[in-house]
């Protein structure tokens, strides 16, 4: 079975694709950073958005989400944004932890696992 990266850095791809499952990247903010966790989770939501279009799934697809705050305090501000965006039905499973996070000014990561329905459609490596 083939891999597929996507968006391929020096030191990660933010979306590699194997087989049926989509594996993306810890998600962060880029416009939004430095700004309050609404903001940035709105950010990553829109970016998971565009990945998994790009991969060939969508957020209905979505198996499970690991959500890192460096504020726990934060939680709700969090869930306003994602309960907005994930369809009802869809909820996929979730964990959310407070952590440390690597960027000065990020507030959020969200790291994501999706399904795909179209094998025959694989999206040339960006």
């Amino acid at each position: 079975m083939s891999i597929t990266r996507l968006r391929v850095g020096p030191r990660l791809s933010q979306a590699v694709i194997h087989g049926d499952t989509v594996y993306l990247a810890g998600c962060i903010a880029e416009q939004t950073k430095g700004g309050n966790v609404r903001e940035q989770t709105r950010e990553i939501l829109a970016m998971i958005d565009r990945l998994l279009a790009e991969a060939g799934s969508d957020k209905t697809k979505i198996l499970s989400a690991t959500i890192y705050l460096a504020d726990i305090a934060t939680y709700t501000q969090l869930n306003a944004e994602w309960d907005a965006w994930v369809p009802e039905g869809h909820t996929p499973a979730r964990a959310t932890f407070e952590a440390k996070l690597p960027l000065s000014g990020t507030s959020v990561m969200i790291v994501v696992v999706a399904a795909r329905d179209d094998l025959r459609t694989t999206p040339s490596p960006a």
